[in-house]
C-alpha cells in the first residue's frame, strides 16, 4: 500500500509545530491549489476531513493571534 505523502509532509509538520514559520506558512498557502492535497483530502472520510479542517483552522487562528 502506498503511503500518503501529505500525512507525513515535513512542511506540514513545521506548520503544526509553528504556524508562523516561513516554511509552514508556505505549506499552508500551497494547500489552496495543490492537486496532491486535494486528492489526499478526498481520500479521507468525511469525519477525518472535518477533523483536519478544524485542526488547521485552529492553527490558522493561532498564527494570526
Amino acid at each position: 500500500m502506498q503511503s500518503k505523502p501529505c500525512a507525513s509532509c515535513k512542511f506540514r509538520e513545521r506548520y503544526e509545530n509553528n504556524p508562523r514559520s516561513l516554511l509552514g506558512r508556505l505549506w499552508r498557502w500551497h494547500t489552496g491549489w495543490c492537486p496532491g492535497w486535494n486528492i489526499y483530502m478526498k481520500s479521507l472520510s468525511e469525519e477525518e476531513q472535518n477533523t483536519l479542517r478544524a485542526h488547521l483552522a485552529e492553527l490558522d487562528a493561532r498564527r494570526r493571534a
